[in-house]
């Protein structure tokens, strides 16, 4: 199975995909990086263009995306909706059913610790895909997001 786990942002979106079989891999991932001058509704349209050609590439069979967490400034979680929303409309467009994961839930599923660092996840990220240079957290953390969802779908 192919699956696609996204870390929402709206100037920086990570995205991976992993092939959960036989062995686990990382078959692409990357960060969608848009402009912070542009406008909102220019950075959306990259973020759903970017996703669409990551679509396009692969044939992906599951979508798992990080929920909001409560960010510290209202405009900042609104902006962040936005851009969540977009990559939702994606996924559905694609026809996908969208898993989502706190992040909480994610960092237990990979470190079995709720409260792992950004670090800690990566490096269990690199250990389980076997991926030798560290990849930007952005991507590391949606590739967490992919591995998540994979280890629920086994339950």
């Amino acid at each position: 199975m192919i699956v696609l786990g996204v870390d929402p942002g709206s100037h920086a979106t990570g995205y991976g995909v992993i092939s959960t079989g036989p062995v686990l891999s990382l078959v692409e991932g990357g960060v969608i990086r848009t402009h912070s001058k542009n406008p909102l509704s220019d950075r959306l349209l990259t973020i759903h263009n970017q996703l669409n050609d990551v679509f396009s590439r692969h044939d992906i069979q599951a979508m798992a995306v990080e929920d909001l967490f409560n960010a510290k400034n209202a405009r900042s979680s609104l902006i962040l909706g936005h851009a969540r929303g977009v990559i939702l409309l994606a996924g559905a467009q694609a026809g996908l059913e969208v898993a989502d994961y706190a992040p909480r839930e994610v960092k237990m599923a990979i470190t079995g610790n709720g409260s792992a660092t950004k670090e800690q996840v990566r490096f269990m990220v690199m250990r389980l895909l076997g991926i030798k240079k560290e990849p930007p957290m952005d991507m590391s953390d949606a590739l967490a997001v992919a591995l998540a969802h994979q280890q629920r779908r086994i339950r």
